[in-house]
């Protein structure tokens, strides 16, 4: 409890520095004419207060030292000066100078507090000066003009004084800047800790909302298409609907599987419920290209890296950011491009790293049905090729020259396919090329290390 009350009476002063000043100056004058009126050898060798008369020219010169005391936060140098005058000014004007005891040094408290702000408010290399400066001509003016002898303790106690302020001013302040600069690391750590963590989250957020767009853009598409051929051959061909229908359940199966297993990332680990499915990868690419095919599309895949018995295994990160590259890629030729269209899969393993490149020709046609019959639109159907065509290299430039709502966005207006892409291959240190051919069509060609560079350590 009395901690606390003088921490709060400390905070009280600390809010009043004038007033502070103002209670050092009358305790100043105090010391000062209490140490002119007490004779340092009294009987005994012992000091006796009261034993010497205190004249009015000892209390001026104390006045006028202490009062511009109250002055010394605002003009430090000049307080100093003041003071010393003073001082030296005593000692020469005192009638017992010269006497084994002398009535003024007592004066020299007042010097020795303005000498202690200077060197707790300059820096170094002033206060290293202006000390030394001080210490020798307050101690000199009084082995000169003080008490007889020269080495008088009077005379020793001014350099004492003067000295031991100069030094605890310089200690006040070196302490100052050391807590100082420990405040600043501790808020510069803090800092840094909060933008490592939302560094995190931001990196969290932006992979969770990747798997999120893969997985509904390569399902949905893949539903979207299927049930347009169920609409569309319904009434003559109901065996063929129920087909497509099929391809739709199964498709949403997925989707909601997938779905499950990524929001569960954002449960907490000690839920029960947490997804226990590993994710998907490349051993699942057969799949993956069924389900195209279902809709019609021509591929072809070209795995000579997934086709070498008992080679080494490929990282949990690089598989899964490969398999998502071949996932997007083929979703935007479905959506951009159309049934019908070309294209080629081909997944290479060269040293240190995996290289990806999905390639469509841009011919994609209208929707044709799982036994390759085409619908009742055939007879537009060069008509609308031209224009799928025709758009789908517009949607190309348009992507190269980042015109989207979303720079560098998807095939499509305001997509992110092709920018999750870069993310993903950026995030293991690869690199993503995007771009129509000159013949017509798209590639997208990803190159993964298969070894990526551990994350930087952030210096708090």
């Amino acid at each position: 409890m009395p901690a606390v009350n003088l921490r709060e009476f400390r905070a009280r002063l600390g809010a009043h520095p004038y007033l502070v000043d103002l209670l050092v100056a009358a305790g100043t004058f105090v010391c000062i004419l209490t140490g002119a009126a007490t004779e340092p050898h009294g009987p005994g060798g012992s000091p006796q207060f009261g034993q010497r008369e205190v004249n009015a020219q000892t209390v001026v010169l104390a006045l006028l030292a202490c009062g511009v005391l109250t002055l010394r936060r605002r003009f430090p140098l000049p307080v100093l000066v003041l003071t010393s005058l003073v001082s030296v000014a005593a000692l020469l004007l005192d009638p017992t100078s010269g006497a084994p005891s002398d009535r003024r040094a007592p004066l020299v408290f007042a010097a020795a507090i303005a000498l202690y702000t200077v060197t707790n408010s300059t820096e170094r290399p002033t206060s290293l000066r202006v000390g030394g400066l001080t210490v020798l001509a307050l101690t000199g003016a009084g082995m000169l003009f003080g008490a007889r002898p020269w080495y008088a303790q009077e005379n020793l106690g001014i350099f004492a004084w003067t000295g031991m302020a100069a030094a605890v001013g310089e200690a006040v302040r070196n302490r100052r800047a050391v807590v100082a600069a420990i405040r600043e690391r501790a808020e510069r750590a803090e800092r840094t800790r909060e933008e490592e963590a939302r560094r995190r989250v931001a990196e969290e957020r932006m992979r969770i909302a990747r798997e999120l767009h893969d997985v509904v853009a390569h399902h949905i598409a893949l539903v979207n298409v299927q049930a347009g051929v169920a609409s569309h051959v319904m009434d003559q061909r109901p065996d063929q609907a129920k087909q497509a229908l099929a391809h739709v359940r199964e498709s949403s199966r997925h989707a909601l599987s997938e779905l499950q297993a990524t929001v569960g990332l954002l449960r907490q680990s000690g839920e029960s419920t947490a997804p226990t499915e590993p994710a998907p990868g490349l051993a699942v690419l057969d799949e993956l290209v069924a389900s195209f095919r279902r809709t019609g599309l021509v591929l072809t895949v070209r795995a000579p890296a997934l086709e070498r018995p008992g080679g080494p295994a490929l990282p949990s990160a690089v598989d899964l950011t490969a398999y998502r590259v071949v996932q997007e890629a083929l979703t935007n030729v479905q959506k951009h491009v159309g049934s019908g269209a070309r294209a080629t899969v081909r997944i290479d393993r060269a040293p240190g790293e995996l290289e990806v490149t999905v390639v469509d020709d841009g011919a994609g046609g209208p929707q044709r049905t799982g036994r390759g019959e085409q619908s009742e639109q055939d007879a537009h159907g060069e008509h609308h090729e031209r224009h799928e065509h025709h758009e789908h290299h517009e949607h190309h430039e348009r992507d190269q020259r980042g015109e989207h709502g979303q720079s560098g966005g998807e095939r499509s207006g305001g997509g992110h396919g092709l920018v999750g892409m870069r993310e993903r291959a950026a995030a293991l240190h690869g690199t993503c090329e995007t771009g129509p051919l000159p013949g017509g069509g798209f590639r997208v060609h990803v190159r993964l290390p298969l070894r990526t560079p551990p994350p930087k350590e952030t210096s708090a």
